[in-house]
């Protein structure tokens, strides 16, 4: 049976890592954390939480990432992409070789919970305008939208929300993605203790309570409406 690789690819501040455990408790799927965080941090110089660790953690060189996962072998691959990861000159054509997804969240959202992490946010560190240029690529190839899911929907009905996903993947649902163990992964980033404290605590997805975030300052509020736009063209094809 040939390989199956799934590319889901989100933005920072939704519930990817969830999402990852949530595939990882399968037993026929293997998993890979933002393969291209390092080539990122080479890429750009940015100062990010445990930059050094990352670096020393994975490849750099965005070309030996792209080869490493199109030579992974097993039933199921779920391939954890931020979106913004994908710097102008990284090359897009490996994405061919696998079934592509797109994790969403409400811009407004995604930036209130990010300046809790980090001070200063601007447009490109939310990955909003590359998430929808990869899904237009996508779109096209395949002549039509590839599967577009919102992280609210999927905490709000997992079993439902995973079902559908996994139809419009090709796969078969598992009652195994609903809930997972507590605790760390030998798959996570080495990033992990700087973002992944929840998800360490967790066994599966929980309704939130409704977060009543504050208004969002003028410079971040004008972030969030030039991602609107990106966010809406993606939402109109949700599952």
């Amino acid at each position: 049976m040939s390989t199956i690789r799934i590319a889901m690819w989100s933005g920072p501040r939704n519930i990817s890592t969830a999402m990852m455990r949530s595939f990882e408790n399968r037993a026929d799927c293997a998993v890979v954390d933002e393969p291209f965080y390092a080539a990122y941090l080479a890429e750009t110089g940015l100062d990010h939480p445990m930059r050094d660790e990352v670096l020393a953690a994975q490849p750099t060189d965005w070309r030996a990432v792209a080869d490493g996962l199109a030579g992974a072998d097993g039933v199921l691959i779920y391939e954890k992409h931020m979106a913004h990861h994908m710097l102008p000159g990284f090359g897009l054509d490996w994405v061919r070789g696998c079934r592509n997804a797109f994790l969403i969240r409400d811009p407004s959202e995604v930036l209130a919970s990010y300046v809790a992490k980090r001070g200063e946010v601007t447009l490109d560190d939310i990955g909003v305008v590359q998430q929808r240029a990869i899904f237009e690529r996508e779109a096209d190839r395949l002549g039509k939208a590839p599967p577009v899911i919102r992280g609210a929907d999927v905490t709000s009905d997992p079993r439902g929300m995973l079902g559908k996903l996994c139809d419009g993947l090709g796969i078969a649902f598992s009652d195994a993605m609903l809930s997972w163990p507590p605790g760390p992964r030998a798959s996570d980033g080495v990033w992990a203790p700087a973002w992944y404290d929840s998800v360490w605590n967790s066994t599966g997805f929980a309704r939130p309570e409704r977060t009543a975030y504050p208004p969002l300052p003028d410079d971040l509020r004008r972030v969030a409406d030039a991602a609107r736009p990106h966010y809406e063209a993606m939402l109109a094809h949700r599952l």
